[in-house]
This record gives structure tokens, C-alpha cells and sequence, in this order.
């Protein structure tokens, strides 16, 4: 897996507050009480502005429509999600591009807790079922005009070249054993039946790490860059991706009336691609390639 691409444009305090100052200046105010960077991705910059908000800068030319696509279709996805009870990073402020800074940014909510990337599987089950609720609210109906993605949500035979050429990559790295249960999971995806129905709503990047949980209690979904619409097996694979067998029988159960077993094994397929994916993190991103050994053992075991 390679390095995480290097950021194409300095973001540092001075560029943060002068954007501030010139398009949010009733907020530049909170930049003096308190301005701290906080993450890195691979796609963008994230800053802590005061104690309730965030300042989201895409770093790279490439990930700079991802702002655009949060900020057009967020705002429908929290309408629908708000039954739910779980917060959505919706823009309060949608930057422009600036002298010193050349795409969109946002300032959206910040949502205090924890990722599930620092919560134990075994202290997620209670994340099932609000979480599925969640899903079925999101995974409606998308008119055309919503944001492509060449990845996420699309048949898996698009992606087999490059699933069957991870799994080799991989081989001396990981157990003979587990990469060939892994190729089969995903063959057995290939030969499910597709996705029929036309294209639903998805998160796009539903993992551990895009949920934030307080006191126990699931709180937001977060980071909707990858946003789109298509197969919803592509969302349903965090099923493996953050629970273990009890949890994943709980958001299982909440979603049994919707979602057909050709669903579940098209999901399960997903997620191990994407396991597959985070396992070549191990140098850049080791959260990451923990959450993808663990999804793996979860995968290898299942027989859900």
C-alpha cells in the first residue's frame, strides 16, 4: 500500500484563521479561544475550532470535489437521518476558494467522543441497532444528479481485478489460510446475485473510524467524502467491519426485513475487500491496519 499522498497545499493556523477572517468572520472570534489541528487523512485537513466546531480543508487537488458533494447532499441526509438520533456533519459555513487556498472547505459540527477505531468490538453491540436504523434511513431512493464514486456502491465485478491483485500482494504477509478463505468470501460476492433495485443512499466509508460514540452511546456518523449512491451491500459490509458475531447478529436482526441474503453476501464480500485494503496499511496508517486484521479474523470465523 503506498505512503499517504503528501499534502499538496500547506495548511497551517495562519492559512485557517485568514480564511476565517475573511469568510466566517463571526467565528474568527473562536479561533483565538482555541485553534488546534487534529487529523490528517488521507483526503483532508481537520482543525478543532473552539469546543463545537471543525474546520474541514480538503489537503489534495484530487479530494477537493468531496467537500462540494458534503456540502450539496448533507443537508437531505441529516433531514433524514435526524430520527435516528445520530448527529451528521452537516456545513455550517461553506468556504470558497481564496488567494491562498484554491478549493471548498467547511466548518461543520464537532462531536466530542470516541471513534470505534479506541472502542473494543466487544463494547460496540450497543451501536447495533441504532446504527442499522440509521442505514434503513439513509439507504433510500437517489435521484439522478447525486455524486459518483468509481469505487464505492458499484457491481464488485468492477473491482475484482483489483481484490484478487490485493490478495496476492498480500501473500507471505498474511496466513495462506485466512487470504484464501478472503478470496473465497469475495468470489462467493461475485456470484451473488447484483443489486437490482435502482440506487440508494450510501455513507460510502462506513467503518469503525466514521463513528463517534460518547459514554457508550453511538453519537454521529461522520466523514461522508465518499458519499453516493448504488448497492447498498457496500454500507452493510461495517457489519464485519465493526462488530463481532453478537453485535453483527444485532444489526442483522434490525435490518432482517430489509435486506435479502444476496444483500448480506455481496456485503460481506465488501467487506472483505476491504480488509484486504486497510491490511497493506500497516506502514502508514497502523489504526487501519489493525481495524483490518481484526475485520479479517472476524471474516475467517463467520459463518454469518
Amino acid at each position: 500500500m503506498p505512503d499517504k499522498p503528501a499534502a499538496e497545499i500547506r495548511i497551517d493556523a495562519e492559512l485557517v484563521r485568514d480564511l476565517l477572517q475573511e469568510q466566517a468572520p463571526q467565528l474568527a472570534g473562536a479561533a483565538d479561544e482555541g485553534l488546534r489541528h487534529v487529523a490528517d487523512g488521507w483526503d483532508c485537513a481537520v482543525w478543532r475550532l473552539g469546543d463545537d466546531l471543525a474546520v474541514r480543508l480538503p489537503r489534495r487537488a484530487v479530494a477537493a470535489p468531496l467537500i462540494l458533494h458534503e456540502q450539496q447532499v448533507l443537508p437531505g441526509i441529516a433531514r433524514r437521518l435526524a430520527p435516528a438520533g445520530l448527529g451528521v456533519p452537516v456545513p455550517l459555513v461553506t468556504g470558497r476558494p481564496a488567494r491562498r487556498y484554491p478549493w471548498a472547505w467547511s466548518i461543520v459540527p464537532w462531536f466530542a467522543g470516541d471513534t470505534g477505531l479506541v472502542v473494543p468490538r466487544v463494547r460496540r453491540i450497543g451501536w447495533a441497532a441504532p446504527l442499522a436504523r440509521a442505514v434503513r434511513l439513509l439507504h433510500t431512493p437517489a435521484a439522478p444528479g447525486f455524486p459518483p464514486n468509481p469505487v464505492r456502491g458499484v457491481a464488485l465485478r468492477t473491482r475484482a481485478a483489483a481484490v484478487h491483485a490485493r490478495v496476492d500482494a498480500l501473500k507471505g504477509q498474511v496466513a495462506a489460510d485466512a487470504l484464501a478463505r478472503l478470496a473465497l468470501i469475495w468470489d462467493a460476492a461475485l456470484r451473488a446475485p447484483a443489486w437490482s433495485d435502482g440506487p440508494v443512499w450510501i455513507h460510502g466509508d462506513l467503518h469503525p473510524g466514521n463513528l463517534v460514540a460518547r459514554g457508550g452511546r453511538l453519537v454521529a456518523m461522520i466523514d461522508f467524502g465518499d458519499v453516493t449512491a448504488g448497492d447498498p451491500a457496500y454500507d452493510l459490509s461495517v457489519a464485519w467491519m465493526a462488530f463481532d458475531r453478537d453485535g453483527r447478529t444485532a444489526f442483522r436482526a434490525e435490518l432482517s426485513d430489509r435486506y435479502d441474503e444476496a444483500t448480506w453476501t455481496r456485503a460481506k464480500g465488501w467487506a472483505a475487500a476491504v480488509a484486504l485494503m486497510l491490511l497493506g496499511q500497516s506502514d502508514n496508517d497502523p489504526p487501519y491496519a489493525e481495524l483490518g486484521a481484526e475485520a479479517v479474523a472476524e471474516l475467517v470465523a463467520a459463518e454469518d
